[in-house]
């Protein structure tokens, strides 16, 4: 913990408060000091018990995903408020555990919209990745009718998961673009030059493209 408040910078923590993250921790050097580190179960769950959020990004750096239990993993994606730890938490330690399919299931239809967006997030995996016992078609339903309403970070999970539909599997592809272009969700979000915009249609052909 003297290490991370050692590594505080006031111009990393005035970039990460703009995006809801109380920190001021460098992720390049919280990198370092976890590579230093490597895996220790013991030690992240100390970290994460300190309700520290640049503790708990380094928690999730040296985790070892499978030794965290169901009820584990379901208490810490509700207590991972920051949006950071939230994305890291759900990336880097729940896609990697075996009990990935039941908490998106159970998260999915989740009352809090935090919860409810790690749910949809580790649907979009299974989009790419794991396709087969999905209903591609009564997902873009759901996402027709829930998206336009959603609270943001639950919208742009939803959405993430409405142009990996689009974008993998080709017999969906109209109807997620004509989804993306009804709704309009995000259209003018802000995007750099170089980066693909996060608006379905144009993130769609953007990524079909490039598949050639």
């Amino acid at each position: 913990m003297a290490e991370l408040a050692a590594l505080e910078d006031p111009k990393a923590r005035a970039v990460n408060e703009r995006h809801g993250d109380d920190h001021g921790v460098n992720l390049g050097k919280l990198r370092a000091v976890a590579k230093r580190l490597r895996t220790q179960q013991e030690l992240a769950r100390g970290l994460w018990a300190t309700d520290d959020t640049a503790a708990r990004l380094l928690a999730i750096l040296i985790s070892r995903p499978k030794a965290y239990g169901r009820d584990d993993l379901d208490s810490m994606v509700r207590e991972a408020r920051a949006p950071k730890v939230h994305d890291w938490l759900v990336n880097y330690v729940v896609k990697k555990s075996p009990h990935a399919e039941e908490l998106r299931l159970a998260w999915s239809a989740d009352p809090d919209p935090a919860v409810a967006s790690a749910g949809w997030a580790l649907t979009a995996e299974r989009v790419v990745k794991r396709p087969d016992g999905l209903d591609l078609a009564v997902l873009l339903d759901v996402i027709e009718s829930q998206m336009k309403d959603a609270p943001d970070r639950l919208q742009w999970a939803m959405n993430a998961c409405l142009a990996q539909i689009g974008i993998q599997h080709p017999a969906y592809r109209t109807r997620a673009i004509g989804i993306g272009e009804e709704l309009e969700v995000l259209k003018d979000y802000p995007t750099s030059p170089g980066c693909t915009s996060p608006f379905a249609p144009i993130w769609i052909d953007e990524m079909v493209r490039r598949q050639g």
